[in-house]
């Protein structure tokens, strides 16, 4: 059976992960540094770790399994979790693949780079509608990939 675990502190589209998950009969592991509000549903756990910089990424790494899919805007999380053959999606519904992870992790740090030295500076696009539509569409058609191959 597929999992679903959720990178949850800052996951603006938890409600979402919830609505697909319960539509599929899926588990979700909504895994945070905090206690999470008003998130529940049917076969929704919420995982609270300890205090740390990537104690909610590493319970995930641990428990996350072939097959299964992830939830984060963590791209270093993300190239964990692709190295254990899981798929998975930004919040915006941009999927991260083997195909495309060492691309983007090399962005990500030059980026780091980039704003360390002053070279650039700004942030990310306010999230939206779009972005919300985009992932309820690209979580849809993981799952759909993952149940028809994670048999195979």
């Amino acid at each position: 059976m597929i999992v679903i675990y959720v990178d949850a502190d800052a996951c603006p589209v938890k409600d979402e992960v919830i609505k697909v998950a319960t539509r599929h009969a899926l588990p979700v592991y909504m895994v945070s540094n905090s206690y999470l509000r008003n998130v529940s549903g049917p076969r929704v756990q919420c995982i609270v770790v300890s205090e740390g910089a990537d104690e909610a990424d590493d319970w995930i790494v641990e428990h996350i399994e072939a097959g299964d899919v992830f939830v984060t805007a963590d791209i270093l999380l993300a190239e964990r979790c692709i190295k254990k053959k899981a798929s998975g999606l930004k919040p915006t519904g941009k999927e991260f693949t083997t195909e495309n992870i060492g691309s983007t992790v090399a962005m990500r740090n030059l980026s780091t780079h980039l704003r360390e030295t002053g070279e650039i500076s700004g942030q990310n696009k306010p999230f939206d509608k779009k972005d919300r539509s985009n992932f309820l569409q690209s979580l849809e058609k993981i799952i759909q990939y993952n149940l028809r191959h994670k048999a195979d």
